[in-house]
This record gives structure tokens, sequence and C-alpha cells, in this order.
């Protein structure tokens, strides 16, 4: 039997595409289960884990010119030549601390209401000129290559936990995946301009800070 998928709720209701995305990548409760209790091993290694992301970023130099851009939200000290910066500068402390409060967000949830789905599409709209910031805007190749690389660190980081099963580190690592999908389709309507919903009238969350959570 073949369920009909409106392409016009795809494209301007985000919990409509929300749960196409989970049908097609069977993303269940269960998935959510699993992410807020591998949380629980990653939230100590969040540091670790930021600080090799931002080292990464810093290793091109293509990626390293956004941290030469004062962000929005940030009013510390400002390095503005490349070869000053360094993973202890102000400003890369400010995006490690970004960084880990998006991480630690995004593992503990366990009600994916509107809210949240709101948070997620707003991670991805900040990184492009629509969400009215001129601080940030990042072509789309940096993202992929990010967001594949920070998927791949969680899951190094998940296999080498020896107290969890083989079994566990699999059903976590396919819901990891799962998340990721869900995240960069969330990146990509906004970069393709696939998306048209208004998300001013979604129920927003007190945490939802434009400002806050952008992660390169």
């Amino acid at each position: 039997m073949t369920e009909h998928i409106d392409n016009d709720q795809i494209t301007n209701n985000l919990r409509y595409r929300f749960e196409y995305l989970s049908k097609f990548l069977n993303f269940t409760s269960n998935d959510i289960t699993l992410l807020n209790q591998f949380a629980v091993l990653l939230l100590p290694r969040i540091p670790v884990v930021a600080d090799t992301v931002y080292r990464k970023l810093l290793s091109f130099d293509i990626t390293k010119q956004f941290f030469l851009v004062r962000n929005d939200g940030f009013d510390g000290h400002m390095v503005k030549k490349g070869t000053s910066l360094t993973l202890e500068s102000a400003q890369m402390t400010f995006r490690k601390d970004m960084l880990s409060k998006y991480l630690k967000r995004i593992l503990t949830q366990q009600d994916w209401n509107d809210a949240f789905l709101q948070y997620l599409s707003q991670v991805g709209k900040m990184h492009t000129n629509q969400a009215g910031s001129t601080s940030i805007n990042v072509d789309y190749i940096h993202i992929n290559a990010l967001l594949g690389y920070l998927e791949h660190l969680l899951i190094d980081v998940l296999w080498t936990i020896e107290s969890v099963s083989n079994q566990a580190k699999h059903d976590m690592i396919a819901a990891v995946n799962k998340l990721f999908w869900i995240q960069n389709d969330f990146f990509t309507m906004h970069y393709l301009r696939t998306w048209n919903g208004d998300e001013s009238t979604t129920t927003k969350s007190p945490s939802v800070n434009k400002n806050k959570y952008c992660c390169l």
C-alpha cells in the first residue's frame, strides 16, 4: 500500500516534514530514548569533542575565516589575525560553549515537540543569509563536512566505551545517524530554499536564541 505524502505540507509544515522523515528513516521514540541514554555517556566527554571539532575547523583557512568575524552575541576580546587565533581564544571558547550546549540539547531532548523542531530548523537557518545576521553565512559544503565529522566523532566515542554492549552500541549508532540526517535536512531545506513555512507561528521555546546555537 502506497502512502500519500503532500509536497505542499512538506515545504510548509515543519511537523509534517519531520513525520515524513521519521517514517522514511524509521526514527521512533525508541531512538529518542537511545539518544538520551547516549547523552549520559557523552556529557563528560563533550569538552574533548568540542575541542576536536574546532581544532579541525581551524586546520583549514577556508573554515578558519569564519571565526575572525565577530559573532552576534559575542562581546569579548576579538582576535582578528588568523595566525594568532587558537582554541583558547575568547571567540573560540564562545563557539565551543555553543557547540557543547547544542550537543546537550539534541541528545537529552525527550519530547520532540514543535519548539524543538523549530530549534533544529533555526540552527540550519542561522548559518545562511536568511536569518538577518551579517556575522555568519556559511557555504553548505562546510556544513555538510562538519556534520559528517561530528557524527563520526560521536560514534568513535561510543565505540570506545567498554561498559556498553555491542548491540546497544549498534542501536545508539543507528539513532545518532538518524538524528544527523534529520538535522542535515533541516539545514539543506534553508540552503536549497525548499522551505516556505512561517516558523513564527510555531510554539517557541524560551531557550531558543538565534545568537546562541550556531556551531560554525
